[in-house]
């Protein structure tokens, strides 16, 4: 296991500290074709290393009341 950097979360945001990655080391394992985790795709993204593509979850806005009830009157209708 490679060190690539590090991250502490309770730093403020804007504190530079909070996120240190060894961009050279990044970009490395990058080419040999490794998957970073989508959170670590964030950090890169935000970094300008690599492009996050969007994700579009519907479920996410709705309540879930209304889809429990939404559920059992399409049971019950079907």
């Amino acid at each position: 296991i490679e060190r690539l950097g590090h991250f502490n979360p309770l730093l403020p945001k804007d504190n530079e500290a909070r996120l240190k990655l060894d961009m050279d080391k990044v970009k490395a394992w990058l080419a040999k074709g490794a998957q970073p985790s989508d959170r670590v795709t964030r950090f890169l993204d935000a970094a300008g290393v690599v492009k996050r593509t969007a994700r579009n979850n519907p479920e996410k806005a709705v309540p879930r009341k209304e889809r429990k009830a939404q559920a059992e009157a399409a049971a019950k209708s079907a």
